[in-house]
């Protein structure tokens, strides 16, 4: 009797133990937030002029949506990871839908030949913001289920991969290339990290290359990008127009830059220097230092959520990790192309640096994501709170029982993430 009331007060000590979220993911994410505020404020002036929209336009657009997205993210921190993960299947499902819905009349919308968003009559979505997300939930759930039957068969691996070969269909016929090239890096990063073994995975991408390759070469527009970003100083004023100035931005900003606000580039030379370009903008202003300020925060933000992501293997919290793998997976590899594309040494993708270039979906959604992982955070610091205060139970107990309980014997055995280990 005595035991079962020792129980029932351990229980409600248990209960009672909150969370807290990962502090210095928070602050990587304000940092980033506000460093993305006082540049589209500087990079933006220019562009609405030639809208003929008030100066501060885009900063307050862009500050809508960022307000917008951390209500999301807060919603996201208060909701229990396994509730999400229950709909899953439901997000896979809404993925598709999503896809699909672009192509509707009155409610799809098409800019320069691209049917990319739908209109919500304020504002206009792009849809493969949301997919990514969802994506990366949905996969993360299938992870967890299929960990074992992921390292030991080929039946295993086929439904991720045919998920996204949809996908990809879906989003070049938009056309998309460049979100469907990130689909797939996410894809695979994440079925490494969850088992699969590099030689069963390399059949499926040793298939897709070629074929990705052809559809890369089938439109002149993507040719003509892919050789001026190789010399565009050959045809500096049509096809190497955008990345010669941004080379010129990044040339003349050198190690601290020309000051905030001072670009030249930025009043009519640099296309779409708040969105696509605004790190051109960033080196221009602020030099080699601001640049590497800019890499130190994505660097950090990819280091902090995969750390998260291990310590949540550590503890078996497969869906919790997985999804942390895949958001890092997601921002970091973006924003490495968008720095990639300004710098010179890829080609155009029209993907965002997130949460700085101004944006409405691709900020919204970058925010909800953040706000995943950090609830992923918070949920793994409980778990491992609980886990302290059993183990300082069991100590105390062990004081007053001459046969002590080991310390191990509330532990589990610690599994690390086979990262495509040979099968």
């Amino acid at each position: 009797m005595l035991g079962s009331f020792q129980r029932s007060d351990q229980a409600q000590r248990l209960d009672a133990i909150e969370g807290r979220m990962d502090p210095w993911l928070l602050l990587i994410f304000a940092v980033l937030a506000a460093f993305g505020l006082v540049m589209v404020a500087s990079s933006s002036v220019a562009v609405a002029e030639g809208f003929k929209v008030s100066e501060t336009y885009f900063l307050v657009r862009h500050a809508i949506f960022l307000l917008a997205g951390c209500a999301i993210a807060a919603v996201i921190v208060r909701t229990e990871l396994r509730w999400i993960e229950q709909r899953s299947p439901w997000l896979l499902i809404a993925c598709f839908v999503l896809l699909g819905a672009v192509y509707l009349p009155g409610l799809g919308h098409s800019v320069n030949g691209a049917r990319r968003w739908i209109n919500f009559g304020v504002s206009n979505f792009q849809v493969v913001e949301a997919v990514k997300l969802l994506l990366i939930v949905w996969l993360a759930s299938y992870l967890k289920r299929y960990y074992h039957e992921l390292q030991q068969s080929w039946r295993a691996m086929l439904k991720p991969i045919g998920v996204l070969i949809a996908m990809v269909t879906f989003l070049l016929l938009q056309p998309d290339f460049g979100s469907a090239m990130l689909l797939c890096s996410v894809v695979g990063g994440m079925l490494i990290l969850g088992g699969v073994s590099l030689p069963r995975l390399m059949a499926p991408v040793l298939i897709g290359l070629p074929m990705l390759a052809m559809v890369a070469v089938s439109e002149s527009y993507r040719i003509r990008r892919l050789t001026s970003f190789l010399d565009p100083w050959a045809d500096p004023f049509k096809d190497g127009f955008q990345l010669t100035q941004a080379l010129i931005a990044i040339g003349r900003g050198e190690w601290f830059g020309v000051g905030l606000g001072a670009s030249v580039q930025k009043l009519f030379y640099l296309p779409e220097a708040h969105t696509d370009f605004i790190l051109a903008v960033i080196a221009e202003e602020l030099g080699f230092a601001g640049v590497m300020l800019v890499i130190a925060l994505y660097a950090g933000f990819a280091g902090r959520a995969l750390w998260i992501g291990l310590r949540a293997i550590e503890l078996q919290r497969l869906f919790s990790a997985y999804c942390a793998f895949g958001v890092a997976l997601w921002i970091s590899l973006q924003a490495l192309v968008s720095i990639g594309v300004n710098l010179g040494v890829l080609p155009t993708k029209g993907l965002t640096l997130p949460l700085i270039s101004s944006g409405g979906s691709s900020v919204l959604m970058t925010c909800a994501a953040i706000g995943l992982l950090l609830r992923v955070s918070l949920e793994l610091d409980r778990a491992e709170r609980k886990v302290a205060r059993v183990r300082a139970d069991l100590a105390d107990e062990a004081e007053f029982v001459p046969t002590a309980i080991p310390d191990n014997a509330m532990s589990r055995q610690r599994r690390e993430p086979t990262l495509g280990a040979v099968a």
